[in-house]
């Protein structure tokens, strides 16, 4: 094996005496071999495997031509939109274009197109005709079939029928990447490769399928918002590679097929594809234009698991890596510590040991490898499951050890941490203590994300004290070391089933704890989620009972507005809102008034509620009753 780039050229090509590639991979992303971007990791687990594989990042989209400067590939094209979906990647919650793109050179704007995917794929049909083609990544993953898009406020088709690829690769994929590529070299048409679990597939007709759960089609999902819920409710419930069953979804004139969930991989195979041999840098070619800035967080950081439990309902994890936690072993991680120490340009600290969630670091309980993830039964959510396997130890070693290391000046801890599950965790306090001494740096990140305990139940976090018994833990522990480190919460803003009423909750609450937090993160309808399933139908999914959503750009103002009420620009919409849900208590100069009055009477914009606005009454509950159940 090369222990260099992969080809971006044919002068790359002949450097390395080929005269042809068995695949071309064509990413959205810049061209960075890294194991944190997941095109890096697909080109070297191919190349581990014995093929040649060459890269086209970014390439012109609107020139065929350009899809051929590798030339014709002797097994397929592979396709993906790059570590994000290009829509999230482009537009902000607004819809407004994104300032910097930092999977891109410079971090500059512009260099792929919006649905990545579809457009790579066409211009592929244009380039060559009859050639394979797989698509696979986060976009690919997460709208797989028929999907609620934010950005159009529509129900598309499946990723797979609108991009007329042969098939389509879902979850983290190199255990199928490998088995699609030895039946495409042992000759089999690529639109016949239909028995690899995460994959989909699209047939004429259901008659060679078997044992599968059909859902509503892609049609009725979008005329019909509660047979969309409906579908959505059996995707989310049958993505385990355990128990999960076949799923078809009708599609025009042709059905897809999901076969089921791709076993995670063990220990030791994840150690292997983290073992391969990265550059751990950008392509060169990059260096005139300052570099990829997503690479700059993760270059001396260490991904130690994969998967998560947590199954918060606005995150896309559970739909994409899956709920059964995936680790590497310590001498895997304290191997790559060790050669991250003699990189160029390390400077004594490793930014991060983590993943989707840091502190966990197995499955939650035995169960979930032999009979499944529970279907109708979360493990940390409403509270933690008694079966829930809460340990600490594993990861508190590996950073102790880690920290011993020559060259190693601190180890940080930036991945998310559930605070509830190291609430969870009585046996000892060592892991928080270690952690507030060693592995942060001034702060620490949670995501609480929000205070009322309606809001919290549709999120899938942590309702109670949970939190508070944890910041007060905290500050102990602080106090005990002698440290004097913040807190610092995540919250989030017009999540479904959060009214005007549950955002005023959070502001008082943020005035009592004085703390004024400078961003907010406003709900982010993005494919895949259980959330995005809500905003799109204003049902529950899982309980087919009604969610209010709030949706008008006036009322996700007043929502955002409140959790910044100390700012003196946010002062109208405070006030516009504390009117509307008759908390006027709270105008004023007392010590729990969360804004000053008008000095005098003025006209603003925000005083005249408009009609749509008014579909909501002051207990924050729509009037307007969303689309009555069909019988």
């Amino acid at each position: 094996m090369n222990n260099q780039y992969q080809p971006v050229s044919r002068e790359d090509m002949e450097a390395r005496g080929w005269e042809q590639v068995d695949f071309v991979l064509v990413s959205g992303d810049a061209y960075v071999d890294h194991h944190s971007f997941g095109p890096a990791i697909i080109a070297r687990v191919l190349e581990n495997a014995g093929y040649k594989v060459g890269i086209i990042a970014q390439p012109d989209w609107k020139d065929p031509e350009d899809f051929k400067r590798l030339g014709r590939p002797r097994l397929g094209f592979l396709v993906t939109a790059g570590n994000m979906d290009s829509m999230v990647n482009h537009y902000s919650v607004n819809k407004r274009i994104r300032d910097r793109d930092f999977y891109s050179p410079g971090g500059k704007m512009g260099l792929r197109p919006d649905r990545a995917t579809i457009v790579y794929c066409n211009r592929i049909h244009e380039a060559y005709k009859n050639v394979p083609i797989i698509i696979g990544g986060i976009e690919a993953s997460l709208r797989r079939f028929a999907h609620y898009d934010y950005w159009s406020d529509s129900v598309r088709k499946s990723i797979l029928i609108d991009s007329n690829a042969d098939l389509l690769v879902y979850g983290m994929a190199e255990k199928q990447i490998v088995e699609i590529a030895r039946y495409l070299n042992d000759g089999f048409e690529a639109k016949y490769i239909r028995h690899i679990p995460g994959t989909c597939y699209v047939v004429d007709s259901l008659e060679e399928v078997y044992d599968y759960i059909e859902i509503p089609s892609a049609k009725t999902v979008s005329e019909n918002k509660v047979k969309y819920a409906e579908a959505f409710k059996v995707q989310y419930q049958e993505q385990d590679p355990i128990r999960g069953r076949m799923i078809v979804q009708q599609q025009n004139s042709k059905y897809l097929v999901q076969n089921t969930p791709e076993k995670p991989l063990t220990r030791e195979e994840l150690d292997r594809v983290y073992a391969l041999p990265y550059q751990k840098n950008y392509h060169p070619m990059y260096e005139k234009d300052g570099g990829i800035p997503a690479l700059e967080e993760v270059k001396f950081s260490i991904v130690s698991s994969r998967g998560c439990f947590g199954s918060c309902s606005f995150c896309a994890l559970t739909f994409h890596q899956g709920r059964i936690v995936q680790s590497r072993s310590e001498e895997g991680i304290i191997q790559e510590a060790t050669d991250i120490t003699n990189m160029d340009g390390f400077k004594g600290y490793i930014h991060d040991v983590g993943g989707p969630t840091a502190n966990f670091r197995q499955p939650a309980c035995d169960k979930q490898l032999k009979i499944g993830a529970c279907k109708n039964r979360q493990c940390l959510d409403p509270s933690p499951c008694k079966n829930l396997f809460v340990d600490h130890e594993e990861y508190l070693n590996i950073l102790r050890k880690l920290r011993k290391l020559p060259k190693i000046k601190k180890v940080f801890v930036r991945s998310g941490l559930r605070y509830d599950y190291i609430m969870a965790d009585k046996k000892n306090e060592a892991f928080l203590s270690e952690l507030i001494e060693h592995h942060i740096s001034g702060q620490l990140k949670v995501a609480p994300e929000h205070v009322s305990a309606r809001v919290l139940k549709y999120m899938g976090k942590p309702a109670g004290k949970t939190y508070e018994k944890f910041k007060e833990k905290y500050f102990r522990l602080n106090e005990k070391l002698g440290k004097k480190q913040f807190l610092v919460p995540y919250l989030m803003s017009s999540h479904p089933g959060c009214t005007l009423e549950d955002a005023v909750e959070l502001a008082e609450y943020l005035r009592d704890t004085h703390y004024q937090p400078e961003q907010v993160q406003d709900f982010y309808p993005t494919p895949g989620t259980l959330s995005t399933a809500m905003f799109f139908t204003g049902l529950d999914p899982m309980t087919m009972e009604e969610v209010y959503i709030p949706k008008s750009k006036t009322e996700k103002a007043m929502q955002r507005a409140l959790l910044q009420f100390n700012n003196p620009k946010k002062n109208e919409l405070v006030r516009a809102a504390l009117t509307q849900v008759n908390r006027t208590d709270l105008i004023g100069y007392g010590p729990k008034c969360l804004v000053k009055p008008l000095n005098k009477e003025r006209n603003s914009k925000y005083h005249e509620i408009s009609a749509k606005d008014k579909a909501v009454n002051i207990k924050g509950k729509p009037v307007r009753t969303i689309e009555k159940r069909k019988k």
